[in-house]
């Protein structure tokens, strides 16, 4: 895979930090794909992120929201040595990080059936939200009187 080197575009680009940061995470997201995961939407502004982690318990995972990112790190408690004649499922340690866009928060997360689930909702205040403005201005009765005049 091809990679380009963005520090040319750093020097002559102000608050575009995020920009590239997401760029750069792009472009190594190729490198390692465990675990499988899945995005969804389930509403307008709800999504949920879907983890498969078989072989994981609960207590071997953690999920930290932390600004704009939300990371899952999972590693493996050693047991005693087994003996293994075929070892399919992995259980090595993961990181996996997602970016999230302004005002999209982690409401909860579940584990079933080697599944975690991960809710977001995005929630925007109530100052950004768009809102109507009433204009002050003339009455109509003023409006007529103009009319009036001019003719």
């Amino acid at each position: 895979m091809r990679t380009y080197d963005f520090s040319p575009l750093w020097r002559s680009r102000i608050g575009f930090d995020r920009l590239f940061d997401l760029a750069e995470t792009a472009q190594r997201a190729g490198e390692d794909n465990y675990p499988p995961y899945n995005i969804e939407r389930l509403a307008e502004d709800r999504y949920q992120i879907t983890l498969a982690v078989a072989g994981f318990s609960p207590n071997e995972i953690s999920v930290t929201a932390e600004q704009n990112v939300v990371t899952i790190e999972g590693s493996k408690a050693e047991r005693a040595e087994r003996e293994y004649l075929y070892r399919g499922i992995s259980a090595r340690p993961f990181k996996r990080q997602f970016n999230l866009a302004d005002y999209v928060q982690v409401k909860s997360a579940t584990f079933d059936n080697g599944l975690l689930k991960i809710e977001l909702v995005r929630e925007i205040p109530e100052a950004m939200k768009p809102r109507r403005i009433a204009i002050n201005g003339a009455l109509d009765g003023n409006v007529q009187q103009l009319e009036a005049k001019a003719a």
